[in-house]
């Protein structure tokens, strides 16, 4: 492997390796993969994603509505929720309505009528084309349509914000409106993550889940598999 630091290209060599990283780009990354295996990788379209934190200065809208989470699938973000301080042990939060508080927006873009893996990747365009600017101004514009009957203000109760965006963002699930029922040993996931030589592949894409739990499930599947192998 050579990878560039200081301007300096510099190459790395191992006896054996775990890939832990975006699985559709491994095919790149090792082109003498067998074809069907590139395929199989090439269907972990992951999901674009984006997280908005929006500090104010109170939560009183929320309480004057008596809602705490407000689901819009036609509005720029679908998602609006009022976030719960967490408690730590015998701390405990204040959780007036006059405190200031945290409210989390979120976005999945995509196109309808496509297959989901093109929506993803249609969405994935519109994101890294849209700056923030615009998104900051759909967020504006949509807490003050949901909770200006609440007497929330966007130009004066906003004291921060904070927009993530991911191109590449959650790992692909299964979804039975879009992906055939195949035997667990033919599901893309499977055959994409097998070994390769001296390659083991991981990362929560080969367990078809974006959660935590499953990316340290598949490094000790991969570790597994290479030990199995045998350091040759």
């Amino acid at each position: 492997m050579i990878y560039v630091r200081d301007d300096e290209p510099l190459r790395v060599r191992a006896r054996q390796c775990v890939l832990a990283c975006y699985n559709m780009i491994i095919p790149y990354l090792v082109p003498d993969l067998p074809e069907t295996q590139k395929a199989a990788l090439h269907e972990l379209v992951k999901a674009p994603l984006v997280y908005a934190s929006v500090a104010v200065r109170h939560g009183r809208a929320f309480h004057k509505l008596g809602v705490s989470t407000i689901h819009a699938p036609g509005c720029y973000f679908t998602s609006t929720l009022l976030n719960t301080p967490p408690a730590f042990g015998r701390y405990k939060p204040r959780t007036s309505a006059d405190d200031p508080a945290l409210i989390f927006l979120d976005r999945t873009p995509c196109k309808p009528g496509l297959t989901e893996h093109e929506q993803n990747k249609a969405g994935r365009a519109e994101l890294l084309a849209t700056p923030f600017e615009t998104m900051e101004r759909h967020l504006r514009g949509q807490l003050g349509r949901m909770l200006g009957p609440g007497g929330f203000d966007p130009a004066t109760d906003i004291t921060g914000i904070t927009i993530n965006r991911w191109p590449h963002g959650y790992a692909p699930e299964f979804n039975s409106l879009f992906d055939p029922l195949l035997p667990y040993e033919q599901q893309p996931h499977v055959v994409g993550r097998a070994r390769f030589g001296q390659i083991a592949i991981a990362n929560s894409d080969s367990g078809r889940a974006a959660y935590t739990d499953v990316a340290i499930d598949q490094a000790h599947r991969a570790v597994t598999d290479l030990l199995s192998y045998g350091v040759g």
